[in-house]
């Protein structure tokens, strides 16, 4: 698949929802210039300064937007799994977005806490559970969900290959595809 232009794919959600492996199964698809922007890749690079105070998780969720806007304005895909628990925040990328003329769109991989929880790839939820890990998005910090994103996606009992056709129809379906 080539897109007819840059855009910025935000993919949205708790983590182990699938983000980044939807995100990396896009980027295979891609043919031209993709770059996935990994929150957790992020955080130990441009924001390692940051916490997970409110603010900060917005000042890095503000700086991501802006890279991934500046990929997608230079025809690049950025591919962007990044919680971005936030609606403020999400509201402030898509806006810079839409100021310069860029694509966003935003996928909401909206897999639910238990399965979340169950999966549990990092580990975040079982230290949650066991009070070692405070702060955690969806358990003990809120998630604000997106009320109308370009996609909603429960990766429950959906395989990789099936999300990321779905990303794929959406650029489709929004003209992105030559």
């Amino acid at each position: 698949m080539r897109l007819a232009h840059g855009a910025t794919i935000w993919f949205t959600g708790l983590s182990g929802a699938g983000k980044s492996t939807i995100a990396r199964a896009v980027e295979s698809l891609v043919d031209g210039p993709a770059e996935v922007l990994d929150g957790d890749e992020l955080r130990a690079t441009v924001s390692s300064e940051l916490g997970f105070s409110a603010q900060d998780r917005d000042r890095h969720v503000c700086r991501v937007g802006y890279i991934a806007e500046l990929l997608a304005r230079n025809g690049v895909v950025a591919l962007v799994p990044v919680i971005a628990p936030y609606a403020r925040a999400r509201e402030c990328v898509r806006r810079r977005h839409v100021d310069r003329g860029s694509t966003y769109l935003e996928v909401h991989v909206a897999t639910p806490l238990a399965e979340c929880a169950r999966r549990d790839p990092k580990g975040l939820y079982d230290r949650a559970s066991r009070g070692e890990l405070h702060g955690l998005t969806g358990v003990d910090d809120p998630y604000e969900a997106p009320s109308a994103p370009d996609l909603r996606l429960d990766t429950t009992g959906m395989d990789v290959p099936t999300a990321a056709d779905r990303v794929v129809r959406l650029l489709a379906d929004r003209g992105l595809l030559p």
